[in-house]
Formats: structure tokens, sequence, C-alpha cells
């Protein structure tokens, strides 16, 4: 748990309320940065602005968000000019470890971006172990500011996820390109938008898949390691080709290059659960959830899993919630049923159905679960009623939905022949859902016939996507050069005493050292066992302990000979004395003097 840290959103200092996009962009490009570390564990975007204009304490945000460290700051936007503050807060023991402020020029904001987060990485390694960190962490994404705004007030509106609010983002998207016909993000972003679009059937598919790969296929031009255009990719390969295969690769891809990527870790646990890798599904989900344990989509995910590996109570529960907090949620309505369905609740499946939002209602959907329903409760009347209109419905080539219930409702008929001669028709039909609903808890019935596993390695193309398995980190120093690195430290801590600088930081003393921040932080975590902090305070201890007990600095404050001895923070200094000796300062002399 050390390793991990959540972003609450900065808070906007500036007179103008509007400029609140700006602070929440800061906020989140922060948190970007800083996912882009694979060895740390940063909460989503999602998670943390949960809590945006909350009165809870820290310690309660941690606790919800399973986190180590916080971060909060703000952001005063003047003219030209732009003041940034930022505090790290150890959560446990609620004591603030570091802190700073930036004044500079708004065109700047960029290396700003990247400085804030290196020293925020730096800080985190220092206090809680190692990680290796790039030497930029930011890069610059336009020379154009107005096209920097633009961009991150599009983000704001898209971060809404409402059709109004999708919609001007795309207008200001399409602003900032105006300005930087090469912002990558602002393409994502406009493949984003027109994905939402074409998921939720809010705009005719066809064209809004259309005009998002048209988006993706420019981002990636642009840019080809861009985590946002492998998982957007993954999307489209999935949702609109049908292509399991390179779903998986560009979503594996994505995750990748951003392992700190809620989204993707969601979608891979999802193909993985539909292809029957259960175990590796739940392992991706788990870091979703760690990374976005509020967000409702991991929710869904989580109810999800349990409905795919046939703990139906369990799904229903988090189906159940999942709907309190959102009632127009569609997918939780839609598996929720089959829930009721595996449970042998028929009845109250027809009944949850007909009491369904209208607005949300997908026709073929709710005709497919209803004849599913009638088909289970063994009704002697309706089951037919419903089969004649699905099968009517099925004969269109695009009425994906219809194709999926059909097929399911050959299996549970027990037709099994029927059920396979209408996959061997339907399965050039490039559907979704086909892919989705093949392997589902309600097609059993089939999955001991040859020719399920047949098609599902066709569906899959199960043997033919590969992982590339993590391969074991060779060590950063060699056992020679640890050897020559250890006394180099030693001897120059003991004759230089660089630990008398309050504001040492490790970056610091490897300059002094001549030794690569990175090597430094292993050499100190691996090889001597403390981290930067528990290093450095550790001389700063023995330093005031010799202070302490020279009668001729009797005339000083115990906190006086702490800062003497290089700590600059009360806390900080009492906080290492009671875990490096078991005792108070205080304690310590009394015990001295006996």
């Amino acid at each position: 748990m050390e390793k991990t840290i959540a972003v609450l959103p900065f808070v906007n200092m500036s007179a103008n309320e509007e400029m609140e996009y700006f602070s929440d962009g800061i906020t989140e490009e922060i948190i970007n940065a800083l996912a882009g570390i694979s060895q740390l564990k940063v909460t989503s975007r999602t998670s943390s602005f949960f809590f945006k204009n909350k009165n809870i304490t820290i310690g309660q945000i941690a606790r919800e968000l399973n986190v180590a460290t916080i971060l909060e700051g703000s952001v005063r936007l003047a003219a030209k000019t732009i003041r940034i503050t930022a505090q790290l807060i150890h959560a446990e023991e609620d004591f603030h470890f570091w802190s700073e402020s930036w004044d500079r020029k708004l065109e700047n904001i960029f290396e700003i971006q990247d400085e804030i987060s290196l020293l925020i990485a730096d800080k985190l390694r220092e206090q809680y172990g190692h990680f290796e960190i790039q030497d930029h962490l930011v890069e610059k994404k336009t020379d154009n500011l107005h096209a920097y705004e633009y961009f991150l007030k599009a983000r704001f509106h898209f971060n809404k996820w409402n059709p109004e609010d999708a919609n001007k983002a795309i207008e200001l998207y399409e602003k900032a390109i105006a300005f930087d016909s090469k912002h990558t993000d602002a393409y994502v972003g406009l493949a984003d938008a027109y994905s939402f679009f074409a998921v939720t059937e809010l705009m005719p598919k066809e064209e809004a898949w259309q005009k998002s790969w048209e988006y993706m296929d420019k981002a990636f031009a642009l840019n080809p390691d861009n985590a946002g255009v492998h998982y957007l990719l993954a999307n489209y390969s999935f949702f609109y080709d049908a292509n399991f295969h390179q779903a998986l690769k560009h979503v594996l891809k994505s995750v990748e290059l951003k392992p700190n990527y809620p989204e993707a870790q969601q979608f891979i646990s999802l193909l993985y659960l539909i292809s029957g890798e259960t175990a590796k599904a739940k392992e991706h989900l788990d870091v979703a959830h760690s990374i976005d344990p509020l967000s409702q989509e991991t929710l869904f995910y989580r109810a999800y899993y349990q409905y795919r590996t046939e703990n139906f109570s369990e799904a229903l529960s988090l189906f159940d919630e999942a709907l309190k907090n959102n009632p127009q949620n569609i997918p939780a309505y839609i598996v929720r049923s089959y829930c009721l369905l595996k449970l042998g609740r028929y009845n109250e499946t027809i009944s949850f159905l007909e009491n369904m939002p209208n607005e949300i209602v997908v026709h073929d959907e709710r005709l497919g679960i209803l004849n599913l329903a009638y088909i289970l409760k063994k009704d002697a009347v309706n089951p037919e009623e419903y089969f004649d209109q699905l099968f009517e419905a099925a004969q269109n080539p695009k009425s994906f939905q219809a194709h999926s219930y059909l097929y399911l409702a050959y299996a549970n008929l027990k037709e099994t022949d029927k059920a396979f001669n209408l996959l061997k028709k339907t399965i050039k039909l490039k559907s979704s859902v086909l892919l989705l609903n093949y392997t589902d808890p309600l097609a059993n019935s089939l999955k001991d016939d040859p020719r399920f596993v047949e098609y599902k390695n066709r569906l899959y193309k199960y043997h033919q996507v590969e992982v590339n398995s993590a391969k074991e980190k060779t060590p950063l120093l060699d056992a020679a050069t640890v050897e020559i690195y250890c006394n180099k430290l030693t001897q120059f801590v003991a004759e230089e005493q660089p630990f008398l600088i309050p504001n040492l930081s490790l970056r610091l003393l490897a300059d002094q050292v001549e030794i690569h921040p990175n090597k430094l932080s292993w050499l100190l975590n691996e090889r001597i066992g403390k981290n930067f902090n528990e290093f450095i305070n550790f001389y700063r201890i023995e330093y005031f302990k010799e202070l302490a007990l020279d009668p001729k600095n009797n005339h000083i404050s115990l906190i006086g000979l702490a800062y003497e001895s290089g700590f600059n923070s009360k806390t900080v200094f009492n906080t290492y004395f009671k875990k490096e000796t078991g005792m108070t300062p205080k304690e310590f002399l009394s015990r001295m003097h006996k």
C-alpha cells in the first residue's frame, strides 16, 4: 500500500470561477504524469474527483481509496502568470512531509507540470521506497496556449458524460485543433467523444464509429505510443469490427504504456472473461478496482465478473447497488435480468423488464430477454409470440441483439443444431453482441458440444493472442558496483555530513556522490535496506543525540537541536525519532541522564 497516492482536485483560487476547468486540468495532468510510473499506484481521476467540494477528512479519503499518500493543492491564474501550491500528506500519521509553491509564466505550463510531477515522484520515492523515474513525466503537448486551453475546456465538459456536454466537448476539441493541427490529445478526445455516441447509440452507430476511427487514425499517426489511442482502437476493434484478437492486442499495449489505466484494465478483464480466462480476468479487474475503487464502471465490471463466474446472488447484489447509484445504467439492467433468469426468478424478470424506464429501453434487448424468461418458465402461450417477433427481427443483418438472443433462445430450447446453424450464418456479420454472449452462462447447454469449442476458438482467436509475460528485471547494479557505491556513499556521508542540509533530496545527494538518482534509490532500498528518508534521518538522529548529550548545549531546546541536526519539521523529527528509538526525545534524554 505504501507506493500509492491519490491526487485530490486542486482548488481553483482564481478570481474567476469559470477557471475551474483549468485547475481540474492541472490535476488531471499530474495524475496522468504520475500514472506513467509503473511501480507507483495512482488513484484514477474518477475516484479522486469523487471528493471534490466535499468536507471529508484526509484520513477518511485515504481509507476509502486505500492509499498511503494524499496530494492536495491549489491553482491561481491571473493574466499571464500562474501560482500553484502542492503538499503531500502521509495519511495514516496525518502529517505533511513536503510542500512547495511555484510562481511562473503561463507560457511555461508544461515545464511547471513536469517539474511538479517529478518533485512529487521524488518525494514519494524518498518516503516509501524505490521505483524508477524517467527524466521527464510530462511532455509538451503543444506550443499554442489557446489550443491547450480549448483542450482543457473540452475535457472538462466531456468528463460530465452526457450528450449535451459531449457535443460541447467536440466543438471545443475542434477549436483546439484549429489552433494546433498536431495536438494528439485533442484528436484522442474527439475519437473518445464519437465512440461515446456510437456505444450509447445517441448518434447513428455507423456514422459515429467512422468519425471516431477517423480521429483515432490521425492521433495514431501523430503518436503511435499514446495509451489512449490504443484503448480506443481496442474499443473500435471489439464493438465495431468484432475482432477479439485486435481488441486484446491494442488494450494490452495500452496498459503496457500506462499501467495505471483503469478503463483499459477493465476492458482486458472483460476480454479475458468472455474467452474463459477467468483467473486473468480477475487479476486485471483487481488492478482496476485498486486504481478506481469508487467508479460506477468498475462496480459494473465487478458485478459482471460475479455473473460470469456464476455467483449469481453476489452479482445481483452488486447490480442492485449500481442501479441505486444510477437508475439509467442500461448494462446493469440487462445483466441483472440475466441473474434473475439464472436464479429461476422468471416472473420477477418479466416484471423488472416491464418497469424498465422507457427512455433506456433497447427494443430487441428487452424482447430477447422476455423471450428467454417465457421459454425458461415453460409458458404455454407467450414463448411462441415472443419467439416469432425475435425470429422476424433477426432477419435483419444489422440486428445484432436479435441474432444473439435467437442463439440463446435455441440454446435454452435445447435446439442445438439450430443454434450452431445460426452461428454459421451470423459469425460473418461481425457482431460484437455475439462476441459478448457466445460464452454466456445462458448458453451453458451448448458447452459440451464439440462445435462450441470450435466456434469459441474462431470467435476469440483463443490460441493466437500472445501476451508478453513480465520478465524479471535485472538489478540496476552488479555486485562489484554495489560494493564500490556503498563504500563511496558511506565515506561521503561520514566526511561531508550532507544530512545537515535541511532540504537535502535524493537527487541532490545523487549529484554529490555522482550516482544516477535511480541507481542511488535502488542501492538504498534494495541493498542498504532503507528508503532515502530513513537513511538520512538515521544520521540526523545520531547527530542529534550527540548534540543533546553534550552539556554545552543544555541551553538549546530539543527542537532547536533537531533543526541543527538537519530536520526542518518538528513532526517529522518526533515521528522518526520514535520510529528509530522506540521513545520520544524527552524520554531518551531522561534515560540517558539517570
